[in-house]
């Protein structure tokens, strides 16, 4: 049973927790997050500040480490401020969730309950498929990308790093997404979308051009 240390302790992480606790194979095993100034046991988990991994990391050397934040620029931070190796990441798909065995997952990844990710699609690293979503054949949807729940992403589709499509959107087969843009709840992408764009709408156009 490999034992998980979540970084996070807030909604999406209660989330990731339930993915991790799904599998038979992994377990929660502890929370860190910089609200807490302190180490303690809640509910038989470790809980103390982020700082406190590198301890439990040397206790037990076997440790998984998986990210339960959910906004992508802070996902990034804390990964490159933590600097780990890349084998102390484990990824979790929810055991509800349906991922083709063609798919090419990234570490410290997430695909949430009731997601679908269907063939030859890679998902970066540590990146989010959130519950309920769709990502089709021939997608990539690079590092630190986060697809919200019940957005469908049609075959063939590239989204680049810490791009975040919201909730319920769609984007159209073949459409290239740039790095760190926002596509709002509900929008239509019928058109490629560069970096650090906002869009909205159906279909969905610019409002705003910084992105994250």
């Amino acid at each position: 049973m490999k034992k998980v240390v979540i970084i996070g302790d807030s909604g999406h992480a209660k989330v990731v927790s339930d993915v991790v606790n799904s599998n038979d194979n992994m377990n929660v095993f502890a929370k860190l997050d910089d609200k807490y100034l302190e180490v303690f046991v809640e509910d038989d988990l470790i809980k103390g500040p982020i700082s406190h991994l590198k301890e439990l990391m040397n206790l037990e050397s076997s440790l998984g480490v998986i990210m339960g934040i959910g906004a992508n620029a802070v996902r990034k931070k804390i990964v490159e401020e933590l600097n780990l190796d890349s084998k102390a990441y484990v990824s979790a798909i929810h055991s509800s969730a349906i991922v083709s065995p063609s798919v090419d997952i990234g570490i410290g990844t997430v695909v949430m309950p009731g997601a679908i990710v269907n063939a030859d699609t890679m998902l970066g690293e540590h990146s989010i498929v959130n519950s309920g979503s769709v990502v089709e054949h021939d997608c990539v949807i690079a590092d630190y990308g986060h697809v919200s729940p019940l957005a469908a992403i049609t075959g063939g589709v590239n989204i680049g790093e810490g791009t975040h499509i919201g909730a319920g959107a769609s984007v159209i087969p073949l459409m290239e997404i740039g790095q760190w843009s926002i596509v709002g709840a509900g929008a239509v992408v019928v058109s490629d979308i560069g970096d650090k764009l906002t869009v909205v709408g159906a279909p969905a156009r610019i409002v705003k051009r910084e992105g994250l």
